[in-house]
């Protein structure tokens, strides 16, 4: 969907330099960029290419303000943010006008008569939509995917194919699920018979709640409350290969790296960042912005704090402790 340079820079909160009416239809790298594509640049070391590329415009920081010539510069304080919602805005601007979409569901799909659509959701190749379920408008169902009954999803969600969604979760608008992920599954609870030493199913009765504005990845499984529920707040982003267990609770703004494990019952506070490989224990609680390194582990019922505190290693701790660490071991070793 093409838009004036204007309408994006309004859009973006930029200041337009040159020509407003021209327009561009999507987003490229530089070297692959054409005249009907939008760049971006952070640092003005790379200004310079960026002129030299095919782009139709360049959006950059305060550093390109004062150069002048033929191609239109998009000045902003944070580029790379403002290239991002350039490019949503190229991608999804074609949904804001004209008619309304209508319903479309694919000859191959079974959806039950008591399931309500809103106008412009779409229902892929053999998917299943069960009973009771509510979607919202504008929210794509892929191909083979299996939505559960009483599954209620906003509007502007994206579920790509083989998604597995269980009977009763929630999802908010414009959450975005990537394929093969697994969504409200039981979570791993058992009781032993001190008699037997037989394993007994603990209910997992509860419900998986996804919040606005969260993504997940592909191949990633969030189980739903055991008696509760788990919840996934506002504007998280979970990558792929992601487990998180049973009574979760994540905070608004998180982000999580593949292959993180999480155990029943964690709390994970405001603007954590987990890296990859992180495995945490269950009771668990991370605080507040704090940042955890790759293959960092975290005991059951730990705590940790400090806002913008970096943690590594396992059992995790501030970073620089854990450095310091290794370097008195290395010299016990050379010692050695």
């Amino acid at each position: 969907m093409k838009r004036s340079l204007q309408q994006i820079a309004e859009a973006v909160g930029a200041r337009l330099i040159g020509d407003g009416h021209a327009e561009v239809g999507a987003v490229a790298g530089m070297e692959s960029a054409t005249p009907q594509d939008l760049v971006f640049v952070e640092d003005e070391k790379h200004l310079a290419a960026a002129l030299q590329s095919r782009a139709g415009a360049i959006i950059a920081g305060e550093f390109a303000a004062s150069i002048s010539g033929t191609r239109p510069i998009l000045v902003s304080d944070h580029p790379k943010l403002a290239f991002a919602r350039a490019a949503r805005l190229l991608r999804d601007g074609s949904a804001l006008d004209g008619p309304p979409r209508q319903v479309s569901v694919h000859s191959t799909a079974v959806v039950h008569s008591s399931v309500v659509l809103a106008r412009g959701v779409a229902v892929e190749e053999q998917a299943v939509v069960s009973e009771q379920v509510m979607i919202e408008s504008n929210t794509r169902i892929g191909a083979g995917s299996v939505i559960g009954a009483g599954v209620k999803i906003g509007h502007d969600c994206e579920i790509y194919p083989n998604v597995t969604i269980y009977p009763g979760t929630i999802l908010g608008h414009r959450v975005i699920v990537h394929a093969g992920a697994v969504l409200g599954s039981d979570g791993f609870g058992y009781v032993r018979d001190r008699k037997t030493g037989h394993y007994e199913k603990f209910p997992q009765v509860g419900r998986l709640v996804i919040e606005d504005d969260v993504e997940i990845g592909a191949n990633t499984t969030i189980d739903r409350g055991a008696l509760d529920e788990t919840r996934i707040r506002r504007g998280t982003k979970i990558d792929n290969l992601v487990h998180i267990g049973h009574n979760c609770q994540i905070g608004e703004d998180v982000v999580i790296a593949a292959q993180t494990g999480l155990s029943g019952s964690i709390v994970i506070e405001n603007g954590v960042v987990l890296g990859g490989q992180v495995g945490i224990g269950e009771h668990a609680r991370i605080g507040e912005g704090v940042m955890l390194g790759g293959q960092g582990g975290v005991l059951p019922n730990k705590v940790l704090r400090g806002k913008g505190v970096a943690f590594w290693g396992t059992p995790a701790q501030p970073l620089r402790q854990y450095l310091k660490q290794l370097a008195t071991l290395a010299r016990l070793a050379k010692k050695d």
